[in-house]
């Protein structure tokens, strides 16, 4: 089959591989009809590397028809439509059970002390081959679904995978009382959800990115976007009587604008060998903390912080005494995505569609262009916003 494989810092190629296979009876093979590239996937592309091997195939939002299953799969059989959840877990464990999928205590990477496996991504999280490729090998495949009709096109359904419930975690998180002032970080897709989702529910939204035409995209939906400005904070603390918001979600995470020291620093560690850049990085990484700091500094007293963007620095410096004094809450995590789909697939399936899942795709490709869209996607060039990849369309 043809993938997309990492293969060095800014360096994908789509390669013939190996057909993935029944490992165990509870496996399903999916044929790929849809997968995205996410905005995490850019991490890999460019800091990543010590983590990854030559050859990984990445990707980790996908959805397709399923071609194969394993003898102990119960609920699926070949034919049935699926969307893949991006982290692997068995549904039933002491983690599973609370609603946390992400800190599966069956797949857990306890050489990294790491969360629930997730496909597509480093060794971090289990090195398990992704779904930016014509076919995928799903563990515990009974649990690792969300089947979905035959009726809507891919895009109605596929965001499910990550970003959309990313988003939509966020905003649980946030805690924003009703009717109160949600502030968005950056509209990337994730941000561009975790913001109409805002609206969705009544609350007075305001978003914050340096890119016209992400701010674009959010205002279609309702959504009050600001220009990343050096007085960004004040101007939002002005619109909400001084306060601040009740709660930001930071959907930007480790590679924000701001601080090239720590910028260069991060490009540092990438060019290092493996087997030296590891440990600095469990150790002594650190990440770009501007959106983080500009959240922090406008949430109100009292207020939530919840994080959506993936971090991964274990040295970051924190405004501990601000933290203290103001009373902020802060909320994070790896997606718990089977736990929100009965909340979302109703407004996915709405004729209405209230969350613009039509309205977040700027270019779709077949897989074959996916290392020029990877490139594309990281400079936000030809106002790139999402990327679709479609597998049966290279011929």
């Amino acid at each position: 089959m043809k993938a997309l494989t990492w293969q060095g810092k800014r360096n994908v190629t789509v390669e013939t591989v190996p057909d993935p296979f029944i490992v165990e009876q509870t496996d399903a093979i999916i044929r790929v009809t849809s997968t995205a590239i996410c905005g995490s996937d850019l991490h890999l592309y460019e800091l990543l590397g010590p983590f990854l091997d030559a050859g990984d195939i990445l990707g980790h939002e996908p959805m397709g028809v399923v071609v194969e299953v394993g003898s102990d799969v119960t609920s699926l059989a070949v034919g049935d439509r699926v969307v893949v959840p991006f982290t692997i877990a068995c549904g039933h464990c002491f983690m599973c059970r609370r609603g946390l999928q992400s800190q599966c205590e069956t797949t857990q990477v306890p050489e990294y002390g790491s969360g629930a496996a997730l496909f597509g991504y480093t060794k971090l999280y289990g090195q398990v081959p992704g779904g930016q490729a014509e076919y995928l090998r799903v563990p515990l495949a009974d649990y690792n679904h969300i089947r979905v009709g035959d009726d809507l096109p891919d895009d109605r359904y596929l965001f499910l995978s990550d970003i959309l419930p990313t988003a939509w975690q966020g905003v649980e998180y946030a805690n924003v009382p009703d009717g109160g002032t949600l502030v968005v970080m950056g509209l990337g897709p994730v941000g561009q959800f975790a913001a109409r989702i805002g609206v969705d529910r009544g609350l007075r939204v305001f978003a914050v990115d340096p890119e016209a035409v992400r701010r674009e995209m959010a205002e279609r939906h309702g959504v009050d976007a600001f220009d990343l400005t050096d007085g960004i904070v004040d101007e939002l603390r002005d619109l909400t009587d001084g306060r601040g918001a009740d709660a930001v979600v930071d959907a930007v995470g480790l590679e924000a604008h701001g601080n090239p020291a720590i910028k260069a620093a991060q490009s540092a560690l990438g060019v290092l060998p493996d087997a030296a850049a590891r440990p600095l990085m469990e150790t002594a990484g650190i990440d770009r903390l501007a959106a983080l700091y500009q959240s922090i500094d406008v949430v109100r007293r009292g207020g939530t912080v919840s994080l959506s963007g993936v971090y991964a620095g274990d040295a970051d410096m924190l405004p501990m005494k601000t933290l203290f004094d103001k009373q902020v809450t802060l909320r994070m995590g790896q997606c718990n995505v089977k736990r929100w789909i009965d909340d979302i697939l109703p407004r996915v399936e709405d004729d209405a569609d209230p969350l613009g899942v039509m309205d977040l795709t700027t270019h779709r490709v077949p897989l074959g262009a996916a290392p020029e869209m990877y490139e594309t996607f990281q400079q936000k060039q030809d106002g790139c916003v999402k990327v679709v990849l479609k597998p049966g369309a290279d011929g």
